[in-house]
């Protein structure tokens, strides 16, 4: 391969509360070192995205995986997907419960079956026959999604303003093969429908990928991003030539102005630059290429240093 290996991940746009911006700014960090680990030793971008989500799932300061929000009966439901950007396959599950990582199901459902979308209790049966333990629903509940949930529930609650703060995760990779990936994975709106599928199941709108020009996952308020199609968008606006960043601005610009959603994306073209842009008050965030990661959570914030230093800092534990 000739490529520089890439990956970009995001830990979610909306509101990022101050006791939690740590524990955000090491889990993006975290994700994107383990993805570009695995690019770095000629891996595949598939490998590198799902690593990186994997990560964040296990990690309870995201709204994925371990730390999803609950439904309105108190339930975890969660929606992932992945794509290559290679032959354009995808597996997506959603309304997903009792599994820690949706992101290896969907990993699955592209791999092993002819569909491109599992859901609820389909999804379930095909992670059985995969052999994929279950893990009891109230493991990967956590204080902070109970308390919410609860503080939702109240007569005088606006479960609006807590919907700011979405953690849906994502990547997105260009290996050195030169093949691009995404992968998003979330446990959706606080105190949702029981059902409610939202952006990131959706081929897309939560994520697409394609070898021809470049690979994009998003978040933000998911029926927003699922009205203007928002992933495809950006690479649609690449396809005419605009660079990553001034692809992202012009479709999260036009979300904004036509339908009024907030989001953030981030995105990797088939030469290898990236973005990550949101609408939003912040957006966790982290990239690395040309062993630099850079990082950051606020509006123009940008962290650099070396990968071997960040791994440094990373074995004593930030």
């Amino acid at each position: 391969g000739r490529m520089k290996p890439v990956i970009v991940v995001h830990g979610g746009a909306g509101q990022i509360f101050k006791e939690r911006e740590e524990g955000c700014r090491a889990g993006v960090v975290r994700a994107a070192l383990r993805g570009y680990a695995i690019l770095k030793q000629g891996g595949s971008a598939l490998d590198a995205v799902e690593e990186a989500v994997r990560s964040m799932e296990d990690d309870p300061h995201f709204n994925a995986g371990c730390g999803s929000v609950l439904n309105e009966k108190g339930e975890v439901e969660m929606d992932a997907i992945i794509m290559d950007g290679k032959n354009l396959d995808s597996g997506a599950v959603s309304a997903v419960k009792c599994i820690a990582n949706p992101i290896k199901l969907a990993r699955l459902v592209m791999e092993k079956t002819k569909h491109m979308l599992l859901t609820d209790h389909g999804a379930h049966l095909f992670a059985q026959a995969m052999g994929i333990p279950e893990t009891p629903g109230e493991k990967l509940i956590t204080k902070r999604s109970q308390e919410r949930w609860k503080k939702n529930l109240e007569p005088d609650s606006n479960p609006e303003e807590f919907q700011k703060d979405l953690g849906t995760v994502g990547a997105v990779a260009i290996d050195s093969e030169g093949n691009l990936a995404c992968a998003t994975s979330t446990g959706g709106l606080s105190n949702k429908l029981i059902g409610r599928v939202g952006d990131t199941a959706c081929i897309g709108s939560g994520g697409y990928a394609d070898n021809r020009s470049g690979a994009t996952s998003t978040t933000g308020h998911g029926e927003s991003i699922m009205k203007v199609v928002l992933a495809r968008l950006i690479l649609y606006h690449m396809e005419q030539g605009m660079s990553p960043e001034m692809a992202a601005d012009t479709a999260l610009d036009y979300m904004k102005t036509r339908v009024g959603g907030l989001g953030g994306v981030i995105v990797v073209n088939n030469s290898g630059e990236w973005a990550a842009r949101f609408s939003t008050k912040q957006m966790s965030w982290a990239t690395v290429k040309d062993d630099q990661l850079h990082h950051g959570i606020y509006s123009g914030e940008r962290h650099t240093k070396s990968v071997d230093e960040a791994l440094a800092s990373e074995s004593e534990g930030f």
